[in-house]
């Protein structure tokens, strides 16, 4: 050996231990090197190391079932807010914060293996796409992304990155969408035609005259950066209208109720039908009227209530088209003969209804409590066993799968990863297309009120340009995919 290039220890173990074990993971305690805390690291198939990018608001869920009372390690916090963060900068006050994700991942990259991103919309895609490309483990809050391009990189990053990754729609680990999607696909109640998806939501305000709008703004909280939670959007003034949970309704940052909901109901039926791209969209949206008979409508915010409608080509040889259609703001479709309001509308947050050749399928929120009509038809007839893995603790257990599955590598299951969960968002965020498409005029003629033709494969509407423009959108600030 002294006549030989001296070999690290950290060579000489890697070397040594995966000569002996085939499949071993190999401790990073064994190779040395600390977490941020001081603490010595913890073999990856014990903890994962994660990284948090958002702190307040649905994070406040994800970062408690991912930490999981310590079986995993929080090692880096980020927040453009300090209000939103200060609960996890006590709980981990040896972990790094940030208030840019840039600096995050220029200074701490080398001390997690995944990232939790928990912001507004208008921030998933950058943020997630810069974990990935560190070869980070990403899960992104719904919807994935805040315009369909971004969607279709992320999908495509996540294959091209070998990363797990995982959308926050708990509803797709839960039992309800199993045994729904195993119901549907054993033609339990024949061929499905037609599908109805509705919430209760928008429950922040839509489809009213913004700060923006009206010239209004205030001072900026001394916690708030706000030029980085603007982030990718236009600028604008800061105004407390927009946060720290209101911005759902505003374009520029949120995806409005479709976006919101949309990943929870609608993932029910794109799993159970194995919907693919869209071929057609077309809607109606709640007005907004500032003179008597005058329409007028602000292009800063989304409507107060929408009805889209959705064509899917089909795989089944006795269903030519199957039609999706989506009801918010508290409009409800119509029921078809042979069931009862209330066997329908059971849950305040909504629901979906499967209409077959044989009969119809009613679930609420996640798909729950599923339940076959008309009830006297199929009063002796059992749901099925689901087919798909069943998930620990359920929808609660939606962060947990995603931890185990890093643990494991790429290529582990998780519920709603990129090649699901893009898809998926790509067919929601197609309803906001058609909304915005819909608004627009040429004087006093609605030049977008018609049905939108879609092509999947080029990311294009065909027969209206104008709507290509929310395809994808133009990125502020210096900020890229």
């Amino acid at each position: 050996m002294s006549n030989q290039q001296p070999t690290s220890r950290r060579k000489f173990l890697q070397g040594s231990i995966l000569a002996t074990a085939g499949f071993f993971i190999v401790p990073r305690h064994v190779l040395g090197g600390k977490h941020p805390d001081g603490s010595r690291y913890i073999a990856p198939s014990d903890r994962l190391n994660i990284a948090a990018v958002g702190c307040g608001g649905k994070a406040d869920v994800n970062i408690r079932l991912a930490y999981n009372k310590g079986s995993d390690n929080m090692v880096a916090l980020c927040d453009v807010d300090d209000r939103q963060s200060k609960k996890y900068r006590a709980q981990f006050p040896k972990a790094p914060y940030f208030q840019d994700y840039r600096e995050l991942f220029d200074k701490v990259a080398n001390t997690f293996d995944a990232v939790i991103i928990s912001t507004p919309d208008h921030m998933h895609a950058p943020i997630a796409m810069a974990a990935m490309q560190l070869g980070k483990h990403v899960y992104v809050e719904k919807p994935l992304t805040h315009d369909i391009y971004e969607a279709r990189m992320l999908t495509e990053a996540a294959r091209k990155y070998k990363v797990v990754t995982q959308m926050g729609n708990q509803g797709s680990s839960g039992d309800a969408t199993r045994i729904i999607e195993t119901a549907i696909q054993d033609k339990i109640i024949g061929h499905v035609h037609t599908v109805y998806c509705w919430t209760n939501r928008p429950v922040w305000p839509q489809g009213v005259r913004s700060p923006k709008d009206k010239g209004e703004s205030q001072p900026v909280p001394a916690e708030v950066n706000w030029p980085l939670w603007l982030g990718t959007a236009p600028t604008r003034a800061y105004h407390e209208a927009y946060m720290p949970t209101r911005w759902r309704g505003y374009w520029d940052f949120g995806t409005g109720a479709l976006g919101d909901m949309g990943c929870h109901f609608m993932d029910v039926p794109f799993r159970a039908l194995k919907l693919k791209y869209p071929t057609s969209v077309e809607c109606s949206v709640g007005s907004v009227y500032a003179d008597f008979f005058k329409e007028a409508f602000y292009d800063d915010v989304c409507p107060p209530s929408s009805a889209i409608h959705l064509t899917f080509p089909s795989d089944d040889k006795k269903v030519k088209e199957i039609k999706l259609s989506w009801f918010d703001g508290g409009i409800r479709p119509q029921l078809p003969d042979g069931v009862e309001y209330s066997d329908v509308f059971r849950d305040i947050d909504g629901g979906v209804l499967f209409i077959g050749t044989k009969g119809m399928l009613v679930g609420s929120l996640f798909g729950n409590d599923p339940k076959l009509l008309p009830v006297d038809k199929f009063a002796n007839t059992a749901l099925p066993s689901p087919k798909k893995p069943l998930v620990d603790g359920k929808t609660e257990g939606h962060q947990q799968q995603w931890v185990k599955a890093c643990k494991q590598g790429y290529g582990a299951y998780t519920s709603s990863s990129f090649e699901e969960a893009g898809p998926l968002t790509e067919t929601v965020l197609m309803g906001n297309l058609a909304t915005r498409s819909y608004l627009a005029r040429e004087g006093d003629k609605f030049t977008g009120r018609k049905k939108l033709l879609w092509d999947g494969a080029t990311m294009k509407i065909t027969n209206y340009d104008y709507a290509n423009q929310f395809v994808r959108r133009q990125y502020n600030g210096g900020y890229t995919l």
